[in-house]
């Protein structure tokens, strides 16, 4: 697995991510919404130079362009809730792009400890396709793997980039451990270095889906 860190460079990017992080910030949830759209906006921009092209004649009202356009077909997949903003971001790009969707969440026992539930799961085939797989925050990384791996049920990707903008050096770990072929890219924006045990990422953002869409039961 191919990991690329876009906050390791000095850009617009790193302004969004600082304001998502920002707890004064965050009782926007509007302005945290668009923020992950936009950090979406980004990836997007820079998945596309990994893509592959092809050179393709339009028709102008006074002749014929040649523009070299991308051929790849797209699968954007999000797991529900606090992808749906990032996901937005990438389809606003991206927008001929097929969709797919999971829903996941934590299920906390006893001791913090937790286990990963599924209850829903859409996806197109994805057979030969390149797989674009958004989560806000990679913490152990256990959900997004599962995750993937119900979305590979649907077929096997040319490619799978996955857009995660804060992650925990755990989650790399653990994801570089489950993903070990060459197919899968890692896009990130920072890395953190700390997890609690509730497993939350230190510092963070917090609850990615409560800040974009309220506190839940």
């Amino acid at each position: 697995m191919k990991i690329i860190n876009l906050g390791e460079q000095n850009s617009l990017l790193n302004t969004f991510v600082a304001q998502i992080r920002d707890k004064a910030i965050q009782k926007d949830s509007m302005r945290f919404r668009k923020n992950l759209e936009r950090i979406g906006e980004i990836f997007a921009y820079e998945i596309s130079k990994t893509l592959n092209y092809g050179e393709k004649d339009v028709v102008t009202p006074l002749g014929i362009a040649k523009c070299s356009l991308f051929t790849d077909t797209l699968v954007i997949a999000s797991i529900l809730r606090a992808g749906l903003p990032l996901h937005t971001g990438l389809l606003n790009f991206f927008d001929a792009a097929q969709n797919a969707f999971v829903a996941a969440y934590r299920k906390y026992g006893k001791d913090n400890k937790f286990t990963i539930q599924f209850e829903y799961a859409s996806s197109p085939a994805l057979d030969g396709k390149v797989l674009i797989l958004a989560d806000p925050m990679l913490a152990t990384g256990s959900s997004l793997v599962l995750a993937y791996q119900r979305l590979v049920q649907s077929g096997e990707p040319l490619h799978t980039h996955i857009v995660s903008p804060i992650a925990s050096e755990q989650s790399l770990g653990y994801l570089s451990k489950q993903l070990p072929h060459k197919k899968v890219t890692l896009w990130v924006a920072a890395v953190d270095e700390e997890l609690t045990n509730k497993s939350y990422i230190v510092p963070g953002l917090g609850d990615a889906g409560d800040l974009a869409y309220g506190t839940k039961l």
